[in-house]
């Protein structure tokens, strides 16, 4: 389900992406709602710089991201599987491999984008 992004949604979003300067996707004209899909699909060059935008995370914030994951607020449907990968990767480090077990499931049962 997406959701209004709030100002630490916004922070948390352009951490990953400094460059994002509107909240608007450029491709459907529609507010972003999302953190993960925009950086992965519009601000990321690819996987490895990806990971560099993921590594820009707090403890704190990969914790925010996975609780709105798991509550369904942050859609993972729209993410490419390579950069999924990385993120259940980086999820594995910081959370321990039953976290990213679960994130993988939501990930692997998520609607279509």
């Amino acid at each position: 389900m997406a959701r209004q992004l709030d100002e630490k949604d916004i922070k948390i979003l352009r951490l990953l992406a400094p460059e994002c300067e509107e909240m608007i996707c450029s491709g459907s004209g529609v507010e972003f709602r999302s953190i993960l899909p925009p950086v992965a699909n519009h601000y990321s060059r690819n996987e490895e710089d990806f990971k560099k935008r993921l590594l820009r995370l707090t403890d704190g914030d990969m914790r925010y991201l996975v609780g709105k994951i798991k509550a369904g607020e942050e859609s993972v449907a729209c993410v490419p599987p390579e950069y999924a990968d990385i993120l259940i990767g980086e999820i594995s480090i910081r959370e321990g491999k039953d976290v990213a077990d679960e994130i993988l499931n939501i990930y692997e049962t998520a609607d279509e984008c």
